[in-house]
Order: C-alpha cells, then sequence, then structure tokens
C-alpha cells in the first residue's frame, strides 16, 4: 500500500533539510552541503510491513512551481493523501501565499480528500521570546488562505525536537488504523502495569503511537526521546556497531527502550520499583510475537 506525500514550498524554505534529518539519518549541521532540489525527488520509505510512504520532495524554484500548476497538474496533484508545505518563517511573501493557494486550488481538484499540513520553519531565526505570538499571527493567516479546507500547523526547525513532532503526526495521519494499533499497546501497558507505552517507527525514530496509564506535563517528551536516540544510533553506527537496546535507570523510574518488530522499536516506562527488569524484558519479548502477528495481518494498514 502507497502513500503519496507531497513536499512542496519555496526555494530555501527547508524542505530537503528536513527530510534528510527525518528519512536519511542527517544531523542538522550536515544539512548545510545539501543543494537545492531540482524538479521533483522521489523516495519511498517503509512502515508497518506494507505501508509505504511515496515522497515527493517538489523542487520550489519559481519556473519548477508553475510547471506543477500547468503542464504537470494532474501527475503532482493526483491521489495525494498529504500535502505538506514549509513556510520560511522570515521569508514568506505574497508570491510564496500565491503559489500555496494554488497548490490547495489543484488539490481540490485533484484529491480532494488530502491532509493538509504547514510547517512554520526555520523558528530558531526568531527570538524566543516572539516565537508563540508570531507562530499564531503566521496560523491566524494560514487558516484564512485556506479555507474552506482545514489544516493542521506546526511551528518547526531543524535544531531541536519540533520538527520530529510535526512528522511524528504526519506519519500517525497516514497510518489508517492506528486506533487498533493502539489498543493493542494499552493492553500490553496494562499487562505490564507500565507508566507509558511508546511505539517508534524503526529507522526514522517518529512516534507511531503510544498507551499510557499516568498524566505526564511534557508534552513534547516522545518527540525529545525521537531525537536524542535516534542521535544515539547514528553514533552507533559511526562506530560501526548497530543499535539495539537500552535500559536506562533513574531515581523513580526505568526506561527499556528495545527492538519490538522488524518495523518499530518500543519504549516501556516503569516506576513500580517492585518490578523486576527481567519480568519487563520478558513481556516485552511476549509482546514482540503478537505485534509481529498483528504486523503480518495487514490490519494496521488496511
Amino acid at each position: 500500500m502507497k502513500k503519496k506525500v507531497l513536499l512542496m514550498g519555496k526555494s530555501g524554505a527547508g524542505k530537503t533539510s528536513m527530510r534528510s534529518i527525518i528519512f536519511s539519518n542527517y544531523i542538522a549541521r550536515d544539512t548545510r552541503r545539501l543543494g537545492a532540489t531540482v524538479d521533483v525527488e522521489h523516495s519511498h520509505v517503509r512502515f508497518l510491513g506494507n505501508l509505504v510512504l511515496n515522497l515527493w520532495d517538489c523542487g520550489g524554484q519559481e519556473t519548477f512551481m508553475e510547471s506543477y500548476f500547468v503542464s504537470q497538474r494532474d501527475h503532482i496533484f493526483r491521489n495525494v493523501e498529504v500535502l505538506i508545505y514549509v513556510f520560511d518563517v522570515e521569508n514568506c511573501d505574497d508570491r510564496d501565499m500565491h503559489f500555496y493557494q494554488s497548490c490547495l486550488e489543484a488539490i481540490m481538484t485533484h484529491s480532494k480528500d488530502a491532509k493538509i499540513f504547514c510547517l512554520v520553519h526555520k523558528m530558531d531565526l526568531v527570538q524566543e521570546e516572539m516565537r508563540e505570538q508570531v507562530f499564531q499571527e503566521r496560523l491566524e493567516e494560514l487558516r484564512t488562505r485556506s479555507e474552506p479546507l482545514s489544516i493542521t500547523a506546526f511551528a518547526t526547525t531543524i535544531w531541536d525536537e519540533s520538527l520530529f513532532k510535526a512528522w511524528s503526526s504526519i506519519v500517525y495521519a497516514l497510518v489508517p488504523n492506528v486506533a487498533l494499533l493502539e489498543s493493542h499497546l494499552n493492553k500490553f501497558c496494562h499487562v505490564c502495569e507500565a507508566d507509558e507505552v511508546v511505539l517508534f517507527e524503526r529507522a526514522t525514530f517518529l512516534v507511531i503511537a503510544h498507551a499510557s496509564q499516568l498524566q505526564h506535563a511534557d508534552r513534547a517528551r516522545f518527540e525529545k526521546i525521537s531525537s536524542i536516540v535516534k542521535q544515539f544510533k547514528l553514533s552507533c553506527t559511526k562506530l560501526q556497531t548497530q543499535f539495539k537496546s537500552m535500559e536506562i535507570r533513574k531515581d523513580g523510574f526505568t526506561a527499556f527502550i528495545d527492538a519490538l518488530t522488524s518495523n518499530t522499536y518500543v519504549m516501556v516506562i516503569m516506576s513500580d520499583p517492585t518490578i523486576e527488569s527481567a519480568a519487563t524484558q520478558m513481556n516485552i519479548a511476549v509482546a514482540r510475537r503478537h505485534f509481529e502477528k498483528l504486523e503480518a495481518s495487514s490490519d494496521v494498514v488496511r
């Protein structure tokens, strides 16, 4: 099952940099050597067995953008599941908005059920105390210009976990029966007597689903973990070794991160000191067989 995802925005907005960090294991400082995208670059990313993201990274130079809406309109905008439009927060002008609205018009014609995500990018260039205000102003304008379509927007930068938060939400929207997956995670969380269980996609370490029995104040904690663990995995690769699992102990909790299926990692958070590590590891091993069967049945991607 292929899901077509369009990644669009003006040249220099940061589309290829974010794609390279999420899908090609770049770190933020290494994206400076990336060149501009020419026309459309295609890539395929496998998620959860037979779910494949067919990502179209569309070059943002005016010549290319104009051809997308004229000679390539049907080819580009047909059968789109998700449109991701990236705005440079410091370089968003009327021309950019014109191209954005042209995208929406084409989407309404050729893929009327597509989900729309707007990423207000390079937020690190805005003074920290002004970021929320600037984002809310951009969001209000985008909602007005997007009518009658509804959009989901995120403030992002390649320098922190905000990028993982946005892309995790995009992936979440692409997994059709994610509620089924979460129901199984909830059962696993209850059986383990865990505080939380989080499921990550194996290659990108994006959050797919989670279950929780306790409230937590930090709503960005999963994305922070995604960023940290992915950097650790890259460090392992540079040392010519592979990351498989880890156990982190601290006063008040223990975190287990382990491979669950061929496509996922799981993180289990425990705070009950009477539960032995071996018991949690055994529960993960038993759950592994169950979730592998669930993926093999393709129920989560139908």
